[in-house]
Order: C-alpha cells, then structure tokens, then sequence
C-alpha cells in the first residue's frame, strides 16, 4: 500500500504529467489523427510565466509542481522552453525522494514539440531521455541513459506528434475555449516512454471554483480513465482550467482505490492576462 500511494504521489506531483499518465492509454487509436490539429491564433500563456501546485494525499501536503517558461532558441528555430518540475516535500520526502524534471521545446510557430526532456530522479532510480521531433519526416531520434549506460534510436511516429507537455499548452493555446459543447471529447495522439498514446480528455461544462487566488469560473474535464487498475469509475479524475484568456490549470483532484489525492494552484506570476475573478 505504502509503495503504491508514493508512486502515485510521483506521478500527482507532476500535475500534468499526472492528467496524462493516468488517462485509459491502451493501444495506439488509428483513428486520432494530429494531422488536423488546427491553431486559433490565442496565446494563453507567454514566456515568465512562473506557475506553483501544491500535491497533497487526503489533507496531508506531499509534493510540489513548478511550471515555467521561457523563449529560447533550438535548432534555428524560435521556442517556448516549457518546464515542468516535481518534488516531493516533508515525511513523503524523507521515505522517498522524488526529483523529477520534464520539459519540451515548443516552435513557436506550429506549436509543435522540437525536443522534449525526461529527467527522472525516485529514489534510488534514475532515467534520462532526450527526444527529438521531425515533424516534416514523421520521425522522432530518442537519446536514452540510464545507470545500465546509454542508448539512442529513431522511430517513426506520424507528422505532428506532441509530447505530454506540448499537448497541454497546446489545447491551452487552441482547444480549451467557448466553442466546446458538454460532452465533447479533445483527443490528441502523444509520444510519452517510447509509445505511442491517444489522450481523450472530456468536457463536463463550468463550475466556479475557490482557489488561492480566488474564486473564478472554470472548464470541468474529465480525463477518461482505466477502471479497476488505479481508479473506481470513469469519473474519479477531474481537472479545472480557467475560463479566462489564461486558461490556468487550477485544480486536479484523484479519487483513486489507495486514496484521495488533489493538485492546486497556490501561485501564479508573469500570467499573459489578467485573470478573470467569479462573483
């Protein structure tokens, strides 16, 4: 029970990495095809912008995330440096440390990952992978180590394949807005540990959620899960997105068989606009 709740923790820590990995993965869905991703042209979140969560399991506090970004330059071609970094904090910390870094490298242009970054520290385990994306070709170079030594391989993925932090700041970008109906389903093909993965997360409608900052209004999603591996039912995942030009993830709460675990924002600076307070 123990190694199960802190390796959920890992995960919760993370909070999208979090909202990916624990989505129904299954077998690679044919039918999800990145070719028609399509931009709108609004830009959610902008370089400086310096998100803090907080992880906890029932009321007791495990973990902190950090989101970042910053623009850069990567092979020639401008990009957002996203970073996502999770630790864990207190008692969890001092039974089993978790460090774990992941970043992607988005074109500013596509939107498209260039390169992605898995820096993986649990324990005593450590794992590092570098991706690298043609999107032209379809295909993505993979630089992996780990204490056994050092690997590198290409594969072909399909053109305009995500990673897992790209495919969030991408619907932040382009699918989290006014034109979803309750009920509809955002679906993306990502690349995440050497697979291939469909990412199904459904639209619920809008609730007005208290949070550190303040009360605002949100998008509800529900992640479509796995039943009877790690969750309940369908419904026991749920995220929060701001209903704001932000489009801020607020709020992930875990209703899972070794427990109840939430993520919340408890700080946010260098935003792209103004956040949009509910009565």
């Amino acid at each position: 029970m123990i190694n199960a709740v802190y390796r959920i923790w890992t995960l919760a820590i993370t909070i999208i990495v979090a909202a990916m990995s624990s989505v129904a993965w299954a077998k690679t869905d044919s039918s999800l095809n990145n070719d028609n991703l399509k931009t709108t042209g609004h830009r959610a979140f902008r370089a400086g912008e310096d998100l803090t969560f907080t992880v906890k399991y029932g009321f007791v506090k495990g973990g902190e995330g950090h989101f970042f970004v910053t623009d850069t330059v990567i092979n020639g071609r401008h990009a957002e440096h996203i970073t996502i970094s999770g630790r864990t904090t207190g008692l969890a910390d001092a039974i089993f440390e978790v460090r774990d870094t992941y970043e992607s490298f988005m074109d500013k242009q596509t939107q498209l990952p260039l390169v992605s970054i898995r820096n993986i520290k649990e324990g005593k385990y450590r794992y590092f992978d570098r991706t690298t994306y043609d999107n032209n070709e379809g295909t993505v170079s993979i630089h992996k180590e780990t204490r056994r030594g050092e690997k590198d391989t290409t594969e072909f993925v399909g053109r305009n394949m995500l990673d897992i932090v790209s495919a969030f700041y991408f619907a932040r970008n382009n699918s989290f807005n006014n034109t979803m109906s309750i009920g509809d389903t955002i679906s993306f093909n990502t690349y995440f540990g050497g697979q291939i993965f469909p990412l199904r997360i459904r639209y619920q409608g809008t609730e007005k959620v208290k949070t550190k900052l303040g009360k605002v209004l949100c998008y509800k999603f529900a992640p479509v899960t796995e039943v009877g591996r790690t969750f309940k039912s369908k419904d026991d995942m749920h995220l929060w997105i701001t209903a704001d030009d932000n489009r801020l993830p607020v709020k992930i709460e875990f209703k899972m068989l070794v427990g109840s675990f939430s993520c919340e924002l408890t700080s946010c600076k260098g935003l792209a606009h103004e956040v949009s307070y509910a009565n």
